[in-house]
């Protein structure tokens, strides 16, 4: 998959280890639960500063992807789980943690008649059970375009509808499996076509040969469709199997275009070498609505 020499890791991207007390405890806890993490599925390279602060994001439907994404380490195969008492044990989970934001995704789950929505449906509801005052975030896959299935999810009202676009529109069959680029703009549209008080979130992944351009076009594809906030961040190989780093994306221009997102109309940017969708999520919602209010 290689595209040439590959550039070498600066030093920026060092990453400090904290294993202390409440990252050893959180894991147990998810292990106990039987409950899955985006933070560790993915190898997410935020897990250590998060756990230590006593936050995570829930990953449902299991731990195996009916897709195969170039860029995500995730296992990928032919899911057997559907545990209809997941939304509970997250919720449990959730309350343990004394959450007052909790974020929710999963994988893809292409075998399923509705992709999974109704068991994220059932999880929104089962926090808002246990903890009334705790903010609700679901990640969701694109549903393969089913305007049902998300339907369902924004029936249950998440107080944020999160969507990632990854890419920009040229690499986007490259770098996704079975997501199409329209499709997931049309996904956020919809989205807010159907709950315009939800707000909408997507995410992009730099350093996989994207032009700069192209970055700042898909913000406006982005805000065409009225999505409110945006986390860019750099693109890590998770394995010598995966896509390969084209380049290693400087802190000084992922804060030129954080500046530019905020220009196009963005509550909030999100914008570093380590930023993922859901870090400091909590910092997010408030910076969005806080932004929102100033608007009105």
């Amino acid at each position: 998959m290689s595209t040439g020499a590959k550039p070498r890791k600066p030093d920026w991207l060092k990453i400090k280890l904290t294993t202390g007390e409440p990252y050893r405890e959180l894991k147990d806890m998810m292990r106990t639960r039987t409950l899955h993490t985006v933070c560790e599925e993915a190898r997410c390279p935020n897990i250590y500063e998060c756990w230590a602060n006593r936050t995570a994001t829930f990953m449902i439907l299991g731990d195996i992807c009916t897709r195969a994404c170039r860029f995500c380490a995730v296992k990928t195969g032919l899911p057997t789980e559907l545990d209809l008492q997941e939304p509970a044990r997250v919720a449990e989970a959730a309350e343990q943690m004394g959450l007052r934001h909790c974020v929710v995704t999963s994988v893809a789950r292409d075998d399923l008649k509705d992709g999974g929505a109704s068991i994220f449906a059932a999880t929104i509801r089962e926090i808002r059970k246990k903890l009334p005052l705790c903010s609700v975030e679901v990640l969701i896959p694109d549903f393969m375009g089913d305007r049902d299935s998300l339907q369902i999810v924004m029936d249950a009202k998440p107080d944020i509808l999160n969507h990632n676009v990854e890419t920009v529109e040229r690499l986007s069959d490259r770098v996704r499996a079975k997501a199409k680029y329209h499709r997931s703009l049309e996904l956020l549209r919809r989205a807010k076509e159907m709950n315009p008080d939800i707000p909408t979130k997507s995410s992009l992944m730099l350093g996989v040969g994207e032009t700069l351009d192209e970055v700042r076009q898909t913000m406006d594809d982005l805000r065409g469709v009225d999505v409110n906030i945006l986390t860019l961040g750099q693109y890590l190989q998770p394995t010598p199997a995966h896509l390969d780093v084209e380049r290693y994306v400087h802190p000084d221009e992922f804060a030129e275009l954080k500046k530019d997102g905020m220009a196009r109309g963005f509550s909030h940017v999100e914008s570093g070498p380590f930023v993922r969708s859901s870090y400091h999520a909590h910092e997010q919602v408030k910076s969005a609505s806080a932004a929102e209010a100033g608007k009105a």
